[in-house]
């Protein structure tokens, strides 16, 4: 299925359940008062006690997210936020299996029992599929030799930062969990190589195709 990348000119929005499932990872990660602190720091109060339902309605907009990275790096420092930022991605991608798995092909039998190249193939363009089709992204997986690269344009973790080196930790950390799961507890090694706040075109995603040791 091919999909189109949205108007960068108008704002863009992700389901409410992607934006709840965001909120409490970093709930889980950096604790109740941890969350109340950032979303105080964004400006985002409103969301305390009361974050969005879990339903599909295009209603939590990227500008949230990237709001919340930022706030990430105030509240705890550059180096230390931008860390946060990556295992609250590893607490976002079990939290959206628990939502989504049921409804894609990655928790069947068949699935697990594929060599690993096509289930590390299969699963990066799975996940890039709800992200397009749930969100109107345009996300894609390109392989390479020794690797696979994620491109993701527009990008809701990066939207109008400028920074410059990439900053986008919370999708690696989705992917990294994601590979952690597939392979039965192996460590990948994920980076973000090129970054829309930095001046890429667009934010792009290294993913080993060989777990370390």
């Amino acid at each position: 299925m091919q999909f189109m990348c949205t108007d960068k000119t108008i704002p863009h929005y992700y389901p409410n359940q992607l934006g709840r499932i965001l909120l409490l990872s970093l709930e889980e990660i950096i604790g109740l008062n941890g969350i109340n602190t950032v979303l105080n720091n964004t400006r985002l109060s409103n969301l305390i006690g009361d974050y969005p339902p879990g339903n599909l309605d295009l209603q939590f907009e990227h500008d949230l997210f990237s709001k919340i990275m930022i706030a990430l790096e105030k509240v705890y420092g550059q180096q230390c936020g931008r860390g946060l930022a990556r295992r609250v991605g590893h607490a976002a991608f079990k939290y959206g299996l628990r939502e989504f798995g049921s409804s894609t092909d990655v928790s069947s039998l068949s699935f697990r029992l594929l060599p690993w190249h096509r289930k590390m193939r299969s699963g990066l363009n799975t996940l890039a599929d709800i992200l397009n089709h749930l969100a109107g992204q345009c996300v894609r997986v390109e392989e390479q030799d020794d690797r696979f690269l994620w491109y993701t344009d527009p990008c809701p973790l990066c939207y109008k930062r400028k920074t410059d080196d990439p900053v986008c930790q919370f999708i690696a950390g989705v992917l990294q969990e994601m590979l952690y799961w597939l392979s039965g507890s192996k460590y990948f090694i994920v980076n973000e190589i090129q970054c829309v706040a930095s001046g890429d075109p667009m934010c792009t995603v290294a993913i080993n195709k060989k777990p370390l040791e």
